[in-house]
Parts: structure tokens; C-alpha cells; sequence
């Protein structure tokens, strides 16, 4: 049974910085790619970061680009979001995403940006 535990929220200044993590079970993480994405209040879900198997390959959204980082440790099944520099617009819950069950989505983290 695919697993997705998001982790990492919180509560953030204009400006700070928050590192999401997402661990994973159930399924071969190494052989997929991963992705985040981001849910703001009334608004549709987004794409934000992508990482292929081996981390060769990262993709970001224009307005997380410079800002976020995306990185995987497939020894412990786990991919990553540091955010830096974050702005209010970024106030989201945050999900991580596999291809491996495109359907299935976790609880996500959320994230809130407010001086």
C-alpha cells in the first residue's frame, strides 16, 4: 500500500525558511520520479518541484524558482523541499506526488507565510 507523510510545516516570517520532507513506503521510490505540489486556499493544486530518479534532473514553477529546492535520499525513501525566502503567496498546503499511484494523494503539509 502506497504511504505519503508529509512533514515540515508550519508557521513562517516573510523571508524565512521551512524544509518539507515526505516519506514514502509501498512502493520502488528509487524507480520513480517525484514531485511536489502546492494547494493555496480557493485555489486549484500546482506543480512546484519535480526530481527524477537519481536526482539528475530538477524542474521548478517559475515562482518557486531560486527559492526552492528539491532533493531525494532513496536510501531512506524520502524527498524534500527546502524553501527559502518565502513570500506570503507561497501560504499552501504543500503534498508530495508519485507517479507509481497517480490518484493518491497525502494528508500534505501546510505551510503558512504571515508577519
Amino acid at each position: 500500500q502506497v504511504q505519503l507523510v508529509e512533514s515540515g510545516g508550519g508557521l513562517v516570517q516573510p523571508g524565512g525558511s521551512l524544509r518539507l520532507s515526505c516519506a514514502t513506503s509501498g512502493f520502488p521510490f528509487s524507480s520513480y520520479a517525484m514531485d511536489w505540489y502546492r494547494q493555496a486556499p480557493g485555489k486549484e493544486r500546482e506543480l512546484v518541484a519535480t526530481i527524477t530518479t537519481y536526482g539528475h534532473d530538477l524542474n521548478y514553477a517559475a515562482s518557486v524558482k531560486g527559492r526552492f529546492t528539491i532533493s531525494r535520499d532513496n536510501a531512506k525513501n524520502t524527498v524534500y523541499l527546502q524553501m527559502d525566502s518565502l513570500k506570503p503567496e507561497d501560504t499552501a498546503v504543500y503534498y508530495c506526488h508519485t507517479l507509481y499511484r497517480p490518484k493518491y494523494w497525502g494528508r500534505g503539509t501546510r505551510v503558512t507565510v504571515s508577519s
